[in-house]
């Protein structure tokens, strides 16, 4: 059973920086497309990240282009996201999740962490 992790969530101001980690285990995670997710209460579930299985293609939201960085290391079956320049709307659940051997971006993602809070104070 293919199992996701997350850590690395917390309170920052506003301008700081967060690292967030994803361990999978389970699975052949050199396999996976892995994406980042974050969500508000009452609200969508929204796209922020993905980086492909195979060449390392990176995809990104707008809302955060040029601030956040995601990265995998497959040694380690782990993806990360660096947050850089956090604002107050950044503040959400970050869940990861993966799909194997997906075209990119996928349309889908069938294995879902439970997600880190990390809220960002003005």
């Amino acid at each position: 059973q293919v199992q996701l992790v997350e850590s690395g969530g917390g309170l920052v101001q506003a301008g700081g920086s967060l690292r967030l980690s994803c361990a999978v285990s389970g699975g052949t995670f050199s396999t996976y497309t892995m994406g980042w997710f974050r969500q508000d209460p009452g609200k969508a579930r929204d796209f922020v990240a993905a980086i492909s299985w195979s060449d390392r293609r990176t995809d990104y939201a707008d809302s955060v282009k040029g601030r956040f960085t995601i990265s995998r290391d497959n040694a380690a079956d782990t993806v990360y996201l660096q947050m850089d320049s956090l604002k107050p709307e950044d503040t959400a659940v970050y869940t990861c999740a993966a799909e194997s051997k997906a075209h990119f971006p996928p349309d889908e993602y069938t294995f879902w962490g439970q997600g880190t809070q990390v809220t960002v104070s003005s």
